[in-house]
């Protein structure tokens, strides 16, 4: 059953909330006090802006500019350990952060001594996994991407949506721009920019996506292991150990919001609450959005034999999506790693010395490792409404590590290493580089 399939679960919520008010004038006294109110006084967050401000416990100088600051932060974590089946385990990670600022100048009205809100501003940042591998393996390169091209048809279809919940029809041509777009919800209106792009790139249907810039639900992402080949006679008699590995991980990411303060929040959709594109304006700020995906690994196989031969091979991908709502651009980062290793353990290896004229024999395992590995990456910046995708950075590495260490007393170790990085540049104004590093390393332990 599902309970037993599950071995561990672990759900964890957090939430901070702070309040500071400047001008706070009462006196505190010896042990404290419980004003503004209690609640407050033993952490409570409701607000008391205003009874401080009836019961003239806050500053009444007219110049007093310090500012009121309130503070959130919310963290979910979710993590699970699953055994789908004998040697397979299923690791599930999911979470969720939260955060923002508000803060104003505050004035109290000598005569109604009512609290005066002025420039009020929230800022803060978004977090939270997501899905990408609907889209992960389809074609992105310089002179197209077909996801991108989806991210462009879906902002119709968002601006449809969101003239509708406006009370705006979108099939009247009065209310239509010189693009086909319900005037207002232009198709560089960052209200239909984000879910346009979330919806793409994650795979969702446009018309069911949120419309939200902060989404709700985080998705699973996961780390899968396989090592029941083990169990199998043939297995047993020729490798030490043999495992499969698996993982993913996606987040989209705001790095930051504010309040947009030329906002109308009394009339969101009236005729002066546009900006100088036609756009209604929005009530946060957003500069840019990201997106990032990682395989790590795609997959890879690990496994020693009998004989103290290891081989391991990985394939590792990534992609990171940055989306500028300034200039209404789109970088677009890609990355793959194809590594090899081999190891190798000759065992009770037989070095004689012979120092001042005392002949002496050391015994130990010389441990061999190469490893030769491929990384490559590259950058596009992709423009929503001008054809002119360009690749302003990329790289093909090579490295090769090779590695030697034996032990020659209990406490003392000798390492050999040496690292070989050749990278061939994807712009032509900029060389190859080559960088080798090579020599001994020894440790002593002064310990047991």
């Amino acid at each position: 059953s599902l309970l037993t399939m599950v071995d561990r679960i672990q759900l964890n919520y957090v939430e901070n909330r702070g309040t500071f008010i400047p001008g706070f004038t009462h006196d505190v006294g010896f042990v404290g006090t419980l004003t503004p109110s209690p609640l407050f006084t033993f952490g409570g967050q409701g607000d008391v802006r205003q009874i401080s401000a009836r019961n003239r416990w806050l500053t009444e100088y007219q110049e007093f500019n310090e500012q009121y600051m309130a503070t959130k932060t919310e963290q979910l974590d979710f993590n699970a350990s699953v055994k789908l089946i004998p040697g397979m385990t299923l690791d599930i990670i999911a979470n969720r952060m939260y955060s923002d600022t508000y803060t104003e100048n505050f004035r109290v009205d000598r005569e109604t001594l009512q609290y005066q809100s002025l420039t009020p501003n929230t800022f803060g940042n978004f977090s939270i996994s997501t899905m990408m591998i609907g889209t992960a393996f389809e074609a992105s390169t310089r002179e197209g991407s077909p996801t991108f091209e989806k991210f462009r048809e879906n902002r119709l279809q968002i601006a449809r949506r969101l003239a509708q919940q406006a009370g705006i029809n979108p099939d009247d041509p009065e209310n239509q721009d010189e693009n086909g777009y319900p005037s207002g919800f232009g198709r560089t209106n960052q209200s239909v920019l984000i879910p346009a792009f979330l919806s793409a790139y994650t795979g969702e249907n446009p018309e069911s996506t949120s419309l939200s810039p902060f989404r709700s639900t985080p998705l699973p992402n996961w780390n899968l292991k396989y090592t029941g080949l083990m169990k199998l006679p043939w297995f047993k008699e020729n490798f030490n150990r043999f495992s499969i590995q698996h993982g993913y991980q996606s987040s989209y990411t705001i790095n930051m919001f504010q309040s947009n303060l030329d906002y109308d929040r009394r009339d969101p959709f009236g005729q002066f609450n546009r900006d100088q594109n036609g756009n209604f304006k929005n009530e946060f700020y957003i500069a840019n959005m990201n997106l990032m995906e990682v395989f790590s690994p795609l997959v890879q196989i690990d496994f020693e034999m009998k004989n103290s031969v290891s081989i391991l091979t990985e394939i590792k991908k990534d992609r990171t999506l940055s989306l500028s709502f300034d200039n209404n651009l789109l970088t677009e980062m890609i990355g793959q790693e194809y590594i090899v290793g081999l190891g190798y353990r000759i065992k009770d290896l037989r070095i004689v010395t012979q120092f001042e004229g005392n002949r002496r024999v050391i015994s130990s395992d010389l441990n061999l490792k190469l490893d030769v590995a491929l990384r490559q990456n590259e950058t596009i910046i992709r423009s929503l409404d001008v054809v002119n995708n360009r690749t302003t950075a990329g790289q093909d590495i090579w490295s090769i590590n090779f590695l030697a260490d034996y032990m020659i007393t209990k406490q003392l170790t000798v390492i050999f290493f040496y690292d070989h990085i050749f990278s061939q540049n994807a712009i032509s104004t900029i060389f190859p580089q080559t960088t080798i590093r090579t020599g001994l390393t020894l440790t002593y332990n002064f310990g047991n």
